[in-house]
Parts: structure tokens; C-alpha cells; sequence
């Protein structure tokens, strides 16, 4: 693969999670978040994009995400919990996508608000219409995804390097 093709990113906030009494990186995803995790993994296999890597936040209710939505595509990417991605800024989760291997082509980042929706921003260059009014309108809303595009090598993602191609959500 060369680094000259366009790599494809697609940013997945967690579905929704309960609140139980437990500290906030364990809680367990609600019912309503257990159905749209697997609503969103539908609609990620509606995408067509052959994910090459997942890198997901070690919180329980990404996990829980993730397990739920990966069920639903064709094929299991390689998948990397990582703890980093749990409260990460917009610039810690631009660095973390820095260190991605150029042999990844296309990656699904499942995160947190508003670590999530601020990378979508600040990474947005340029977004289709539709998309920019649909993530706007639905704030980044729990089990929504925005899918982004851009050229060159990892180590290059940059804010204003990539375009907004899609936004779903569970509940537009």
C-alpha cells in the first residue's frame, strides 16, 4: 500500500452508559446503549470501509462498545485497547494517531466526548454539508460516528489535514 492513497479515520463515541455507583471508567453501558452499539456497528458495515485497526479507550462502556458493534462487521480488525484514548485531549489523540503504523490504512477510534467531537473538529479541514450539519446538529451524540479522510502518512495528520466525509448517529 502506498502512503499516497487516502487513509480513512473513523471517530466512534461510546454508546450510552449507566450510571451505577461505581468510579467513571467502569461504568457498564445501559440498555439503550447495549441496542445502538449494535445499531452503529450495522451502519459502520454500511460504510464499506475494510477497517484495518480499532483503537479503543480501556473504559468499560468502549469495551462494551466496541464488543457489541464489531459484531456486526464483516471482519474483525485488529483491535488495541488503549488507556491513553480515556480523557485524552484533542492533541494526545492526534499524537496517538501519529504513532499508527503506515501499514494501517483505516482506523476506528472508539472514544469519549469531548475528546471525540473535538478531534472530529479540529480535523476537519474541509466536510461535506451534510455531514458538518448532521454532527453539529447531533453534538456528537453517544454511539455516533463521523468518518474523515486524508492523505499522507500517519505521522502527517494535522488539524485542518483531513475532510469530513460522514456523520451518523443513532439518533437522527
Amino acid at each position: 500500500m502506498s502512503v499516497a492513497e487516502p487513509r480513512r479515520i473513523v471517530l466512534f463515541r461510546h454508546a450510552k452508559a449507566d450510571w451505577p455507583q461505581v468510579n467513571d471508567h467502569d461504568r457498564p453501558l445501559a440498555d439503550r446503549g447495549r441496542k445502538d452499539a449494535a445499531v452503529a456497528g450495522r451502519e459502520l458495515t454500511s460504510t464499506g470501509i475494510p477497517f484495518d485497526l480499532a483503537l479503543c479507550s480501556t473504559a468499560v462502556r468502549t469495551r462494551e462498545t466496541w464488543k457489541l458493534a464489531v459484531q456486526e462487521l464483516p471482519h474483525r480488525p485488529k483491535t488495541v485497547y488503549e488507556e491513553r484514548i480515556y480523557e485524552a485531549s484533542t492533541g494526545e489523540l492526534i499524537a496517538l494517531l501519529n504513532e499508527t503504523p503506515d501499514d494501517a490504512h483505516n482506523i476506528l477510534l472508539i472514544g469519549h466526548n469531548p475528546g471525540i467531537q473535538g478531534l472530529a473538529e479540529i480535523l476537519a479541514g474541509e466536510a461535506e454539508p451534510e455531514a458538518e450539519a448532521g454532527m453539529k446538529r447531533g453534538g456528537f451524540s453517544t454511539a455516533a460516528f463521523a468518518v474523515l479522510v486524508f492523505d499522507g502518512s500517519w505521522k502527517s495528520l494535522e488539524p485542518g489535514s483531513a475532510k469530513l466525509l460522514t456523520y451518523w448517529s443513532p439518533s437522527a
